[in-house]
């Protein structure tokens, strides 16, 4: 039950954290995952995406009724994140799980030293 809540938990605050920052949920699932959920280091990414996956277009539904979301500036990286998406899972097995821990560090001290300064 210990278990359950804790998971319940880790989801709600993804799914916060991405509502209010865009996707900054899978920043937080893949510490807490490793820490928290225990997965193996190999699982910790794609269980991050896939977890990702509905709380994405969760917040894709609710921002165009809100009238938040400006299609037009939209597509372009939508699509083009489409073939971004592809090379990175086909390309992920044969990174060393360290580097893609590693690469997550770094894109987060840059996006908050971006953000602060």
């Amino acid at each position: 039950m210990r278990v359950t809540i804790i998971y319940i938990l880790l989801g709600t605050a993804a799914g916060a954290v991405n509502g209010l920052l865009g996707a900054g949920g899978g920043l937080l699932l893949v510490p807490l995952l490793t820490l928290v959920g225990q997965l193996p280091e190999e699982e910790v990414f794609p269980s991050s995406v896939a977890v990702m996956l509905p709380i994405c277009i969760t917040s894709l539904c609710i921002s165009p009724g809100l009238g938040h979301l400006p299609w037009q500036d939209a597509w372009p990286y939508m699509l083009a994140a489409v073939p971004g998406g592809i090379f990175a899972g086909l390309l992920d097995k044969k990174i060393p799980v360290k580097w893609l821990h590693r690469s997550l560090g770094l894109l987060i001290l840059w996006g908050g030293i971006r953000y602060l300064c």
